[in-house]
This record gives C-alpha cells, sequence and structure tokens, in this order.
C-alpha cells in the first residue's frame, strides 16, 4: 500500500473543515471525526439537536453537504450550507 493521499479524502475534509468554520460562527459546536475526518459532528449547544455532515462528490470539482433530515446545500457556498445548518438545528 503506498503513502498516497487519496485527492478526494483531502477535498472532503477541505470541504468540511469551510462548512465547520462558518457554523462555528453561527454559535454550533463542530467536530471532524470518522476515518480521515470523512464525516462533520455538528450540535446546537442551545437546543441539544445535533447531526452528521457528510460531504458527497458529484464531480471532481462540484460537491454538496448531506445531513440527516433531508438536509443538503452545496459546498459552493458553505455560509448558506452553514445558515441552512444551523436553521434545521434550531438556531
Amino acid at each position: 500500500m503506498s503513502g498516497a493521499v487519496d485527492p478526494s479524502v483531502t477535498s472532503r475534509r477541505q470541504c468540511l473543515t469551510r462548512l465547520a468554520d462558518e457554523a462555528r460562527s453561527r454559535g454550533l459546536q463542530c467536530t471532524l471525526t470518522g476515518p480521515d475526518g470523512a464525516l462533520l459532528h455538528v450540535a446546537n449547544p442551545a437546543s441539544g439537536h445535533s447531526t452528521m455532515v457528510f460531504a458527497m462528490s458529484l464531480s471532481p470539482d462540484n460537491w454538496s453537504y448531506l445531513w440527516s433530515g433531508g438536509g443538503s446545500a452545496s459546498a459552493t457556498d458553505p455560509a448558506q450550507a452553514a445558515e441552512s445548518l444551523a436553521a434545521s438545528l434550531g438556531r
């Protein structure tokens, strides 16, 4: 097995990190988790609600965020995605 890093893993982590930064600025708590930081746990400390967010590649340069309850948003606009995510968590 080589030591090469799968570019999709790096891109997924970058997408989730951008969303985490935006979500934190809205008062949400965020933790990258899972293998290679493949999932983002997001919690609203005020309501106690939380969800897991997955970044899915639709093509090499087109990613989407998906979370429980049917939530989804384009990764091209992490700020808008964080707004939608915060609303779904009662923020």
